[in-house]
């Protein structure tokens, strides 16, 4: 089993944007965007060839996991017992 999951500075910084736009419409709504995201984000672990492989990249490794509209590709680093969380991007955006 894989133990932890790690977000890169892309998807950091893009899911910032984007909690930033949800929040000029209503800080709650962004909060609960951010909390429900991050529930299902940690249940990757447990399952993670659950979600398709990845559209953008040529490799088995890395899968998307849809959220709300949103594309979170990861990659399953298995040497290290982790997963990395790639981006976060708006499915019509790519």
């Amino acid at each position: 089993m894989l133990n932890r999951v790690v977000a890169s500075s892309a998807f950091r910084a893009n899911l910032s944007k984007i909690l930033k736009f949800i929040a000029k419409d209503s800080k709650t709504k962004a909060t609960r965007f951010k909390n429900t995201l991050q529930k299902e984000l940690e249940s990757l672990p447990y399952m993670p060839l659950k979600y398709r492989k990845s559209i953008y990249f040529e490799n088995e490794t890395i899968r998307d996991f849809i959220y709300k509209g949103y594309c979170i590709p990861y990659l399953i680093d298995a040497d290290n017992k982790r997963i990395i969380l790639l981006d976060i991007i708006k499915w019509e955006e790519r």
